[in-house]
C-alpha cells in the first residue's frame, strides 16, 4: 500500500528557496495536496494552478499577501489549530515559520519536518523586526506576545517525529531552540543541462547578484563596495528594498550599477553564463543562488556564514569574506581577481547539491523511518 503524503508549507505569497524545495517535493509526491495558510495565486507560478492547494481562514485578509508580518500571531494560531485529515499517513512539512505545529486528526500521524530554520520571528525577533521594517507600534505589540509564541513553538516542535536540517547552521539552531536532533539533507538545486556536464561560460566583465531585494540580503554592501571600486555590478531581482537600494547606488562616486528587476529564466541563465563572478553578501540559512552560479562554473564571492560554509570551498569555488562591511567585500573581490578558477571543477562541486541527490537522500530517509 502506498503512503498518502500531505505536504505542508507556511505560506505561498512569494518565491524563494523554500518554494524551490516545495516544487521538488510536489514532483516527488504528485498526488499530495499542499496545506498552507495563504496562497497569492497571481504571484505564484502558473503551473501551480493545477495543484491541490488548501488554504486557511487567513487567506484573503486585507493586505496579507503583501504584508504578512503583522499577522504573525494569527499564523501561529492557524497552525496550532490545523488538523491534517485522517486519510494521510505522513505529514511532510517544508517549514520556515509556524507550520511546525501542523498535526493530524489521527493521533500519532508521523510528521517529518524539513526545517529551513526555526522561526526567526520568535527566536530572533529584534533582528527580524529591524530588517522587515515593522512599524514601531506594531513591533511593540508583537514583542510583548513573543514570549508566548516562543514557548508554543518550542512545545509544538516536540510533537514532530523527525527533523531534517538544510545546513549545519540550521541543525545547530534546531538543537539550541528545540532541543531536538536532526539529520542534514541539503536543498535541491536545478543543474543547467550542458554537454558532458561542462559549463558553457564566457566572461563579459560584470559581477552579478540575483536575489529578492530585501534588507537582510545585504545588497547595500555590494552597492557600496562596487560603487567605490567602479566595477560593473548587475542586480537582477525585485523587492520592497529596491527604491532604497537605487537611491544608495545613485550616491556612489564611481557607480556602474544596473538594476534589471525580475528577469526571465532564460535571461537569468544568460547572465550567469556571462558574468565574471557571483556576489552573495547576505547571511543565509543555505543559499541556493550561489550553487546555481557555481553550476555555470562561476566563482562566488560570499559572506562566510550560514549555508555558505556548507557549500563553498574558499579559494576553489570562490572567495569568502568574514565581515559584513564594504571594505571586507572589496578585499574579497580583489583577492578573487587574483585567482584562476577552474569552471569544470566548480561545476562538479555544484553537482553534489543537485535535485537527484536530494530526491535520493530524502527517499532513503523516509523509507528508513516508516
Amino acid at each position: 500500500m502506498s503512503v498518502q503524503v500531505a505536504l505542508v508549507h507556511d505560506w505561498l505569497n512569494q518565491l524563494g528557496g523554500a518554494e524551490d524545495v516545495l516544487t521538488v517535493l510536489k514532483r516527488m509526491f504528485p498526488q499530495a495536496p499542499v496545506f498552507t495558510s495563504i496562497y497569492d495565486r497571481e504571484r505564484m507560478p502558473n503551473a501551480w494552478q493545477g495543484w491541490d492547494i488548501r488554504t486557511s481562514w487567513l487567506d484573503g485578509l486585507p493586505g496579507i499577501y503583501r504584508h504578512h508580518q503583522p499577522y504573525m500571531p494569527l499564523f501561529a494560531k492557524v497552525w496550532a489549530d490545523y488538523r491534517i485529515p485522517a486519510e494521510y499517513d505522513l505529514i511532510l512539512s517544508n517549514k520556515s515559520a509556524f507550520c511546525v505545529g501542523a498535526h493530524g486528526v489521527q493521533p500519532g500521524t508521523p510528521h517529518v519536518c524539513y526545517c529551513l530554520t526555526p522561526t526567526r520571528f520568535t527566536y530572533d525577533f529584534a533582528s527580524y523586526a529591524e530588517r522587515e521594517s515593522i512599524p514601531a507600534g506594531a513591533s511593540a505589540i508583537l514583542r510583548a506576545m513573543n514570549h508566548y509564541l516562543t514557548r508554543w513553538e518550542t512545545q509544538a516542535a516536540q510533537q514532530v517525529t523527525h527533523f531534517i536540517a538544510i545546513s549545519r547552521e540550521v541543525q545547530q539552531r534546531i538543537k539550541t531552540h528545540y532541543g531536538r536532533e536532526s539529520v542534514i539533507i541539503h536543498p535541491p538545486v536545478e543543474m543547467p543541462l550542458t554537454p558532458d556536464h561542462r559549463p558553457l561560460t564566457t566572461d563579459d566583465g560584470f559581477y552579478l547578484i540575483v536575489s529578492r531585494l530585501l534588507p537582510y540580503k545585504r545588497i547595500d554592501l555590494a552597492i557600496q563596495a562596487f560603487g567605490q571600486m567602479g566595477l560593473p555590478l548587475v542586480i537582477a531581482g525585485d523587492g520592497r528594498d529596491r527604491g532604497r537600494l537605487e537611491q544608495l547606488a545613485a550616491r556612489q562616486p564611481k557607480a556602474d550599477i544596473k538594476f534589471l528587476g525580475r528577469v526571465s529564466d532564460a535571461d537569468r541563465r544568460d547572465l550567469l553564463t556571462r558574468c565574471t563572478a557571483f556576489v552573495f553578501p547576505g547571511f543565509e540559512d543555505f543559499g541556493i543562488a550561489p550553487i546555481q552560479a557555481m553550476a555555470y562554473g562561476k566563482p562566488v564571492i560570499a559572506f562566510a556564514a550560514g549555508g555558505a560554509l556548507d557549500t563553498m570551498i574558499d579559494g576553489h569555488t570562490g572567495t569568502l569574506f568574514h565581515e559584513q562591511s564594504p571594505a571586507a567585500l572589496i578585499a574579497a573581490v580583489q583577492k578573487n581577481c587574483g585567482v584562476t578558477f577552474a569552471p569544470v571543477e566548480i561545476r562538479c562541486h555544484a553537482e553534489q547539491f543537485g535535485v537527484e541527490r536530494f530526491v535520493g537522500e530524502l527517499t532513503s530517509f523516509l523509507s528508513q523511518i516508516r
